[in-house]
């Protein structure tokens, strides 16, 4: 099948910048509608019913485990795609493929679907990845005497990560400060601001291992002369756990030029995670050693007029685990490059 990534996002754009409220209005409609509440001083809302984008993206991951003694990092080649988007509204839905996988290809069975909310007062982020089996060996630190280099880019399908989770946030000074200005384009940063953030979340994480396998590709490009043995802490099959997250930080919105924008966020998490089964030396019952700290960051540079925009943004997660013997690091996140055009002007916006 054709490698397909179907990514439906919510942006809440410019709805306090649509008709009056009325006493028409619903409790739903006013509520939502206060969640995008602005100063026109320092943010443009939306002036436009639709628009229409053509996006490219490129993911990245990177997957490392580590014993006392040794460590090994695996990372998948890059994906790179591309496809429209058309938004309605508050609605913004997008249709991208891998370029290198325009035909049949399933590109190693990797699942990918993530879902993003960017108001003005909260944000929240939903998202699901399943890894492929293309993992290549990038790093390998297994002692004295071994050369890691000799591993490099070598193929190991025996690995599988996967990741689900929810988390929201709430923007404390999103009156002046637009996220969505930054990473959705439906609205403009007139002056430079920034805001505290905090938030909550869950994610379900799987770790699935051979051993046995890697043990063997490594021993295939080892020097004869040399023994390997993998610490007992390397040696997992399946691990499964959850996090509950405390999440806070910052961003920042500079308005560098007219009509362009540069934004820089960071979140830092306190997440308690706990396993589902057994996990060697994990202790039992509620312990501050479950507590692990993982990172969100975002950066994204924007040039929107209100009608034509155009910019690119990152986003980078890393999720952590560890027990006595064993650590686990996984890191992935996207760039993406995007072009777009508004049209259909709202009544409000519309000349007499």
């Amino acid at each position: 099948m054709k490698r397909v990534l179907l990514v439906f996002l919510l942006c809440i754009v410019g709805l306090s910048a649509s008709a009056e409220d009325d006493d028409s209005l619903g409790i739903i409609r006013r509520t939502v509608r206060g969640f995008d509440r602005l100063d026109n001083a320092y943010i443009e809302p939306q002036h436009y019913e639709f628009t229409v984008m053509a996006q490219l993206t490129r993911t990245y991951e990177n997957f490392a485990i580590a014993s006392n003694n040794q460590s090994i990092t695996l990372a998948p080649d890059g994906l790179t795609k591309i496809g429209p988007y058309f938004g309605w509204r508050w609605f913004f839905l997008g249709y991208t493929f891998d370029i290198k996988n325009i035909g049949f290809s399933q590109n190693g069975l990797r699942k990918e679907f993530d879902l993003s909310i960017y108001s003005s007062q909260v944000g929240i982020d939903i998202f699901y990845r399943r890894t492929g089996n293309d993992y290549k060996i990038r790093d390998v630190r297994l002692g004295r005497g071994i050369d890691g280099s000799l591993f490099e880019g070598v193929p190991f399908d025996g690995v599988n990560v996967g990741i689900t989770g929810a988390s929201a946030y709430y923007i404390f000074n999103h009156g002046k400060f637009s996220y969505p200005a930054a990473f959705s384009q439906s609205t403009c940063q007139k002056i430079s601001c920034g805001s505290w953030m905090a938030g909550i979340g869950f994610t379900k994480n799987t770790l699935s291992m051979d051993y046995d396998k890697l043990e063997l590709v490594l021993k295939q490009h080892i020097d004869r002369q040399h023994e390997l043995k993998l610490d007992s802490g390397m040696m997992f099959h399946d691990i499964e756990y959850n996090d509950f997250i405390i999440s806070g930080g910052y961003a920042y919105n500079w308005v560098f030029a007219k009509d362009w924008l540069f934004c820089a966020s960071g979140q830092l998490a306190a997440c308690y995670k706990w396993s589902n089964g057994q996990v060697a030396d994990e202790k039992s019952g509620f312990s501050f050693d479950k507590v692990n700290l993982d990172a969100i960051g975002r950066f994204g540079l924007v040039y929107n007029n209100t009608r034509w925009y155009a910019g690119c943004s990152a986003i980078l997660r890393t999720n952590n685990y560890r027990t006595p013997r064993f650590k686990a690091n996984n890191i992935f996140g996207s760039l993406n490059f995007y072009v777009g055009y508004n049209f259909m002007l709202k009544k409000k916006y519309r000349k007499a």
